[in-house]
């Protein structure tokens, strides 16, 4: 039942329980659950979901001493959605008391535990945004958390935790003269050479954005392709190449390049951004695992991979995840790598990366492939970029954490390394 002027915030709920009960992705959810919105309200119902998967943590440390035992799914999200808006959003008490009320009267599965609603929101309401700001920063989830500690210790994973809490930044790729267009967008120029701009913005209505003057890619993200360093004429292949940021950074390097990828509707905005932005690319939809070519100079294989580095983006992931899938994607990785030598030429150069904070993404895989392929060696020279801290190189590879350039606004957790073929 569609309730009168709360669409926004009923779509939000629904998007809520889909990812925690249903253990659903957003970027899965969005399109279909927000039809019929305008677009102010789209834009409000994503960013309500997002920041309450985001404070989700400490929302349940707001709600759970009136709770005597756990309400059911929807009716939990309400009152997790209903904290968010009065303690992170500051919002006011009784607008936000009386939707979550009706929200949940609009169910009924529900209908019954509306009192519940009422009663504990304005206990939440009464404690204010003091007792809020004085709660810990939200913490990962158990399983992944405990993995992050074993790596890199207690001290890096509350860093970590900081950087998830703030959010991102949006950042862009520019084809030409970075510099010119963050002084033209009042915007930051980052050490690695990502433009950054701060707060809410409408992608589309970004000068540059018509004439495919840049595209939007983490500053992390646009590392891999740089590393690479393609050279005009290069035949160069990018693997797994939607959505499409590294393809555009290396045809604008001038390389010849072929973008692929199993996603048919993916790779459909691969060659959308491509006409936008004025740059060629040849597109292959297939699986790389049974992709057979002549040779390349170079190959960029951005692995499918578990995506914990980008959790201050997607804080729905954690939600969703439980980490029992992950082994599937190690043993993927390793194939992939495998694969993609035997598409390189002698002397070529193999990037591999994943935007994972997971060592059995990175430093394992690439300990394994030398162990797998002897004669391969290491570039890492090629890793020494501008803006990146000597720190953040290892002997394996460049390891990017979203707490990295924390007072700049971070950037996500990659592994990046260059392999040599002989």
């Amino acid at each position: 039942m569609s309730i009168p002027g709360q669409a926004p915030r009923q779509a939000a709920l629904r998007l809520l329980t889909a990812v925690t009960e249903d253990r659903a992705m957003l970027s899965e959810l969005l399109p279909k659950a927000l039809e019929g919105l305008a677009a102010e309200e789209r834009a409000r119902a994503a960013r309500l979901a997002i920041t309450c998967l985001r404070w989700m943590d400490r929302a349940d440390r707001m709600i759970g001493p009136y709770l005597r035992q756990r309400p059911p799914e929807t009716v939990l999200n309400a009152l997790r959605l209903g904290t968010v808006e009065l303690c992170a959003d500051g919002a006011a008490s009784h607008g936000v008391v009386n939707a979550m009320v009706a929200l949940v009267k609009a169910d009924p599965h529900a209908v019954r535990m509306a009192g519940l609603v009422n009663a504990v929101l304005r206990k939440v309401a009464a404690d204010g945004a003091e007792k809020w700001q004085k709660l810990p920063v939200p913490q990962l989830p158990k399983w992944l958390r405990k993995q992050l500690v074993a790596d890199f210790g207690k001290a890096t994973v509350l860093a970590i935790e900081t950087a998830h809490a703030a959010g991102p930044a949006l950042d862009l790729t520019v084809k030409q003269d970075a510099a010119g267009w963050a002084q033209r967008l009042g915007a930051t120029l980052l050490p690695t050479g990502s433009v950054r701009l701060y707060g809410q913005q409408q992608v589309t209505t970004i000068p540059g954005f018509a004439e495919g003057a840049w595209w939007v890619q983490d500053a992390a993200a646009a590392l891999p392709a740089k590393v690479l360093a393609a050279g005009p004429g290069e035949h160069v292949l990018d693997l797994c190449a939607a959505p499409g940021g590294k393809t555009m950074q290396l045809a604008a390097l001038g390389a010849d390049v072929t973008a692929l990828d199993i996603s048919g509707p993916r790779m459909a905005r691969v060659e959308e951004n491509l006409k936008r932005t004025g740059l060629d690319a040849e597109i292959v939809v297939t699986d790389a695992l049974h992709y057979d070519h002549a040779p390349y100079d170079a190959i960029l294989l951005d692995a499918p991979c578990s995506a914990t580095g980008t959790i201050r983006r997607h804080p729905d992931l954690v939600h969703a995840k439980d980490g029992s899938d992950f082994p599937v994607l190690f043993k993927l990785q390793e194939a992939m790598i495998d694969k993609a030598l035997t598409l390189l030429k002698p002397g070529g150069r193999l990037v591999y990366s994943t935007c994972s904070l997971l060592i059995d993404e990175g430093e394992e895989q690439v300990r394994d492939a030398l162990v797998r392929h002897p004669d391969l060696t290491l570039d890492l020279e090629a890793l020494r970029l501008p803006g990146i801290d000597p720190a953040w190189i290892s002997e394996t590879g460049l390891r990017t954490r979203p707490d990295h350039l924390a007072d700049l606004g971070g950037m996500d957790g990659f592994f990046i390394t260059m392999f040599r073929k002989p």
